[in-house]
């Protein structure tokens, strides 16, 4: 080897490990070097293939399989799915090729997985629709207007409604219509689990009924800031006023107005980053829902509601997301900016190796004391501050003001939240 190749390998190698370093933070400095190059590059080859899946079978632009995976790759591929929730939507794409899975010399029992979990969830579906059916009919015999939010009604917006996996039911019926739609949910279900009493201070009241998770929403998220939650309740308000009607397997329901629902997508999304850890699945709701309904939102009132709660930056990082890695066009993603790269990146690293959420895990020791409990759920959404500065500097500051001014003044109050 000449000195320039062996030069120019030298720098590879440099790069490969300094990328490594910023992805794995520090956490494999007790690996040899050549290992943390192998380990870097093979995960690398599985985020690619699996991106490429996905991208495809969400079929907002035409894309080429472009894979040379062996099948221990994908199997690594297939648990990937499965951990990120995108299981149905990209098997139901793979077995709709079978001369690509040919070509790949997929074995027998991953095809056999892949349509038996195709199978296991369309039964899942159609056994949510009947329940969604029976809590639809109740809060209509009972007066409430109630609005269907998350993956029930996101599910409209994939190629086929089976794509998109939901296991629960989420309905927003606001403050005023709440202990009436508490009262329908017991009456509709007299033997259902519950695991909320119907108390104000609750975002929502809780129920499983013949398998299925219900919730009933007063709020539809739960910010902790008392001045966003001022400017969010706004925000909600005219969304859901604004609801409009589609058919969910020849049921007519409500849904956010548009706008206002891609708000919530992107925003629900940020509070499990910020919590119990983000899928993959939920981006892939936000590609679908602006590629589809795009052209009715609202951009100007999108982006004043994205200031006034500090999460501008957080949506270009998502934005970044969408059209590098999912295949968005980038005329339809809002406010669309490639200077946020490196921090999307890192944050679609994190999401894909299920690492979000483990602070949490870790620190789930049990407090006895109230106030004790106070401070340290305050003390760990400090550290959760300094965690998200990496994906976005801006959102982590306002995290870290906040939660001093508002903790401190809550650690002497009677607020579950903060328990």
């Amino acid at each position: 080897m000449c000195y320039c190749c062996a030069d120019a390998q030298r720098t590879q190698q440099k790069e490969q490990k300094y990328a490594c370093a910023c992805i794995y933070k520090k956490k494999v400095v007790n690996l040899h070097p050549i290992c943390i190059i192998i380990q870097f590059d093979s995960m690398k080859a599985v985020f690619h293939t699996y991106l490429q899946f996905v991208r495809a079978a969400l079929r907002v632009q035409s894309s080429e399989y472009r894979v040379q995976s062996s099948e221990g790759e994908i199997g690594a591929v297939m648990a990937l799915c499965e951990q990120q929730g995108t299981a149905p939507l990209v098997y139901t794409q793979l077995l709709s090729e079978e001369s690509w899975l040919d070509k790949m010399e997929v074995s027998a029992p991953l095809r056999l997985r892949m349509k038996q979990i195709c199978v296991h969830t369309m039964q899942q579906q159609a056994h949510l629709q009947l329940t969604l059916r029976r809590v639809w009919e109740a809060c209509e015999q009972h007066g409430v207007c109630a609005v269907l939010m998350k993956g029930a009604g996101l599910a409209t917006y994939y190629p086929t409604p089976q794509q998109r996996s939901w296991g629960d039911i989420d309905i927003f019926v606001g403050a005023d219509q709440y202990h009436a739609a508490c009262a329908a949910m017991r009456a509709t279900f007299p033997n259902a689990l519950r695991f909320d009493e119907e108390l104000d201070h609750y975002k929502h009241y809780n129920l499983i009924a013949d398998g299925v998770s219900i919730e009933v929403h007063r709020v539809s998220m739960g910010l902790q800031h008392p001045v966003d939650v001022r400017r969010y309740a706004c925000m909600e308000a005219i969304g859901m006023r604004e609801a409009e009607e589609i058919e969910v397997d020849g049921l007519t329901v409500r849904v956010p107005e548009v706008t206002f629902n891609a708000l919530m997508v992107m925003l629900h999304s940020w509070e499990h980053v910020l919590s119990q850890g983000a899928s993959l699945r939920q981006l892939c709701d936000l590609v679908l829902l602006l590629h589809r309904r795009g052209a009715d939102i609202d951009r100007e009132r999108l982006a004043r509601e994205l200031r006034g709660l500090a999460l501008m930056d957080v949506w270009q990082v998502y934005m970044y997301i969408l059209v590098k890695y999912l295949g968005l066009p980038q005329a339809e993603a809002p406010f669309y900016t490639h200077r946020c790269a490196r921090r999307a990146e890192v944050l679609l690293v994190d999401v894909l190796e299920g690492r979000l959420g483990e602070e949490k895990k870790q620190d789930g020791k049990v407090v006895s004391n109230r106030w004790l409990r106070k401070w340290h759920t305050m003390r760990l959404r400090l550290r959760n501050a300094k965690r998200i500065r990496s994906y976005s500097p801006s959102y982590a500051r306002h995290m870290a003001v906040t939660t001093w001014l508002h903790g401190l003044g809550r650690l002497f109050a009677k607020d579950r939240r903060w328990e």
